[in-house]
């Protein structure tokens, strides 16, 4: 019996989901096939950036201030928060759905007997899109590690490693040194590669060795330098003085950028910049879920941070907003991560936890959050003068809307965890607004 062709995104997406009997499934043979098939090809400069945190901020960066050089950029990342076409953009515009349509159909026709997972089919389809958009950039964040990414199909001029700590370890392994090893395969021989992490794993150093990669190490290669005011760009052989800070909030926003100037340097008879396109570039740029701010009272922060890696960082942004009279959380999270070293970074933080479920088989329930809370000792009180409480809900929606209805406006609610935490909340926001 033949298959209907789906006819709407929607559809489409559903389809590709139930292709392969893995979500995950590492290894490139597949994929890479059905790319040689397809004869996709790149004469853009084409930047890979790929780590444990960082990644999503660093490739808007380098987005943002190829678009304010004039040049024609093509960005990958994942996953998205509201709608699939976040994933694939264009001259800094999300892609149609007809346009993914038409990839999904030309990937579909080419895979014949090959079974590919939801994520190898549709890095294919933004790649083919890329290829046939005729642009000077690519930027391809990597999904998860390196070596074994789908990503990793395309022979990248620069390779960036912002950061490497522990998170997904049933498929990386649970040292740095492993993880280290799994992001560094995305190095090639005599092609720069980046990285930004100031205490780079052994394993990670090794491998570009190895190789014959051209090393870049933050700390030896490229710095910066700052005061409140503005900052310094080092690099090799380009300094670029007197930026103004990231519009992304947060305290590793720096290294990120700095990253991204290293790569641009790299690429910098290919891809030419003014020091005014670098700093509007800079200020300009935009990423919803990292520290986002909204505006009003109470504050409300957005951070997708689901790793302990995450948390740290998302604690210290907490920190240093100064003061706010009660902290609450709307927190979801995937039962594979590393919650107990979540909560461990933020409970000193957080005052009243909504938790919640999340429409994931493979989310903690909310109950189960509640548990690892009370376990790390966080007390929970009833009664609306209780200093400190533990709520669970069924979605983030009620979660947010729970903690919207008790909090002050010297207060403030930081909705983080996983993506889906931080697009129900989104999604709730919007339908209230129409």
């Amino acid at each position: 019996m033949s298959i209907p062709t789906p006819n709407t995104l929607p559809q489409w997406l559903d389809f590709i989901a139930h292709l392969h009997s893995h979500a995950i499934d590492m290894g490139l043979d597949r994929v890479k096939e059905v790319y040689v098939r397809l004869g996709i090809g790149f004469d853009a400069a084409v930047i890979t950036v790929g780590g444990t945190n960082g990644k999503g901020s660093t490739c808007a960066l380098l987005e943002s201030i190829l678009l304010q050089g004039g040049y024609r950029v093509g960005l990958y990342t994942s996953p998205h928060l509201l709608v699939f076409n976040e994933r694939v953009r264009i001259g800094g515009e999300m892609v149609s759905d007809a346009a993914l349509m038409a990839a999904f159909a030309q990937i579909e026709a080419a895979r014949g007997e090959i079974t590919l997972s939801y994520f190898e089919f549709t890095t294919l389809a933004a790649l083919k899109l890329f290829a046939d958009a005729k642009l000077d950039a690519v930027i391809l964040e990597v999904g998860l590690g390196g070596r074994l990414d789908a990503v990793n199909v395309v022979d990248a001029d620069v390779a960036i490693v912002t950061s490497v700590d522990i998170d997904h370890t049933e498929y990386l392994g649970d040292t740095r040194e492993k993880i280290g090893f799994e992001k560094a395969g995305i190095f090639r021989t005599g092609k720069a590669a980046i990285c930004s992490d100031p205490v780079p794993p052994q394993s990670l150093i090794d491998h570009a060795l190895e190789i014959g990669a051209d090393l870049w190490l933050f700390g030896r290669d490229f710095n910066y330098s700052g005061d409140k005011q503005q900052w310094n760009f080092n690099g090799r052989g380009q300094r670029r003085n007197s930026l103004a800070y990231p519009s992304l909030r947060g305290a590793n926003q720096l290294l990120n950028a700095s990253a991204a100037l290293a790569a641009l340097e790299v690429l910098r008879l290919r891809l030419p910049l003014s020091a005014q396109e670098i700093r509007k570039g800079i200020v300009l740029v935009d990423l919803p879920g990292r520290f986002q701010v909204l505006p009003g009272r109470p504050a409300v922060v957005l951070d997708v941070a689901h790793n302990p890696h995450a948390a740290a960082t998302l604690a210290q942004n907490l920190g240093n907003m100064g003061f706010h009279r009660y902290t609450y959380a709307v927190f979801g999270a995937m039962q594979d991560k590393d919650i107990d070293g979540v909560i461990a970074q933020l409970k000193s933080c957080v005052d009243h936890w909504c938790v919640t479920d999340l429409p994931l088989p493979r989310a903690a329930s909310a109950a189960a959050l509640q548990q690892k809370l009370l376990d790390a000792g966080v007390v929970a009180q009833n009664g609306p003068a209780a200093e400190s409480s533990i709520n669970t809900f069924a979605s983030p929606a009620a979660a947010f809307a729970n903690a919207q209805s008790r909090a002050g406006e010297d207060d403030r609610i930081v909705v983080f965890g996983s993506f889906l935490t931080v697009a129900g909340v989104l999604e709730a926001r919007q339908s209230a607004s129409h």
